[in-house]
């Protein structure tokens, strides 16, 4: 695993991200442009019918957990092909339209044999980035690339391994670009847990922490009069300075698992990290513990597969059970559960897109939900079936992967295939 609903507002709070992207429709990082999930399109689908969303194209992959992204009419997405001994990395751009393969950029990576094995077949679990006719990927073993994103040449490329002595399957958390910064968090050495490349060059900017890396990709936000890198390893949950890599504030954490994929979420003066909210210090930069009462992995209840929405003062998240909670953001305490949306078993994942007055929620079974969601409880507008889920774990069939949404569009894959689903309501 390498992994609010007025959170419209949210897009004007981290609208320093998104200069530089492709066009407020596109999709073109992790979670989106602003990073925050949040689809703004109107004129969406409110219920679907009742025999399916009209799928515009399906074109087949490998596996991978990384998420498609969408930017200037084209649709990027990693995977890889696996014939023992060979494991070939590929960065696929499709026509978004029509799902034509347009190129392929691939390369052999030197993959572990348990990869190899039935029903554990994985591949680069990071989602690329595109910027301004470029698009970055970065492979499960450390090999970065920058590529021109209309015709795949490679413009630039790096081996992270061997520059800074990462382990194998060890870069899960997707990259940032800010200003000129394309900053990764590859739990590399010496002091190299975080590094800041020269977007244009793939040349050092600055390197940060002496820590081991964690699925959770970073994020950015301003609080205490200062812009600050989030970044969630294996040890801590530390702000650097953007900037220079400064350490700005650190926070020890009792971790019991490597696994969490969760990224974490801000609103306001609060910060979600996976089970654990802080509050952001507004005269300077810091944090202070809201609730739980200790830092253990153990005391959490939410989801380490998927990460949780914050909206108005409340926090809505899968738990490790299965259930979607409402919690008290200020305390931690839950207002109520709901069962059925997807298994009471191990892996669960939510994903939650504000979109409009309500909630699109992809769940790990493929299946697309429409909701309200408030401190009241839950109301289901509609569900539909994006993908079959394919990935066995824990003795079920799972989709970890999360969507992306552009053009009117649902972007959805699973370790077989790509899915285009047209969402927009018909004129």
């Amino acid at each position: 695993m390498r992994r609010t609903i007025a959170a419209l507002l949210m897009c004007t709070g981290a609208s320093f991200l998104c200069s530089g992207f492709a066009s407020a429709e596109d999709w073109p990082q992790w979670r989106g442009m602003a990073r925050d999930n949040v689809w703004k399109e109107t004129d969406i689908l409110e219920a679907f019918p009742e025999a399916g969303v009209k799928v515009r194209w399906r074109m087949p992959v490998g596996p991978s957990w990384s998420s498609p992204v969408i930017a200037d009419g084209h649709v990027y997405i990693t995977d890889v092909v696996l014939q023992k001994p060979k494991a070939t990395e590929r960065l696929q751009c499709f026509e978004e339209a029509s799902g034509k393969v347009l190129w392929a950029h691939s390369y052999e990576a030197p993959y572990p044999d348990w990869v190899f094995t039935a029903g554990q077949e994985n591949g680069p679990s990071v989602t690329p980035i595109a910027e301004d006719g470029k698009v970055w990927m970065l492979g499960a073993i450390g090999a970065l690339h920058c590529l021109d994103a209309k015709t795949g040449a490679v413009l630039w490329h790096k081996d992270l391994a061997k520059d800074y002595g990462m382990g194998g399957f060890s870069t899960n958390a997707s990259p940032l670009i800010d200003g000129e910064k394309l900053v990764l968090v590859i739990g590399g050495k010496p002091d190299a847990c975080v590094v800041a490349l020269d977007k244009h060059t793939g040349n050092e900017i600055w390197h940060a922490l002496d820590e081991a890396s964690a699925n959770s990709s970073p994020i950015l936000v301003e609080a205490g009069g200062k812009r600050q890198l989030v970044v969630w390893t294996q040890q801590s949950v530390s702000a650097l300075d953007p900037h220079n890599g400064a350490v700005l504030w650190r926070q020890r954490l009792l971790t019991s698992s490597d696994n969490t994929v969760s990224t974490p979420v801000s609103q306001g003066d609060l910060l979600l990290i996976g089970g654990l909210m802080l509050k952001l210090a507004q005269d300077k930069p810091g944090v202070s513990f809201l609730w739980p009462d200790t830092k253990a992995v153990s005391h959490r209840v939410l989801s380490n597969t998927s990460t949780a929405m914050l909206a108005e003062g409340h926090v809505y998240s899968a738990t490790t059970k299965g259930e979607l909670v409402c919690l008290d953001a200020q305390t931690g305490k839950k207002l109520w559960s709901k069962d059925g949306l997807t298994s009471k078993m191990s892996g669960t994942a939510i994903h939650f897109f504000p979109n409009g007055n309500s909630v699109l929620l992809y769940t790990d079974e493929g299946n697309l939900i429409r909701a309200k969601l408030t401190p009241q409880g839950y109301e289901e507008i509609s569900r539909t079936k994006l993908l079959e889920p394919v990935y066995s774990f824990s003795g079920r069939k799972l989709c970890w992967s999360p969507p992306a949404f552009a053009n009117g569009c649902a972007f959805a894959r699973n370790e077989r295939e790509l899915v285009c689903a047209e969402l927009r309501v018909s004129k």
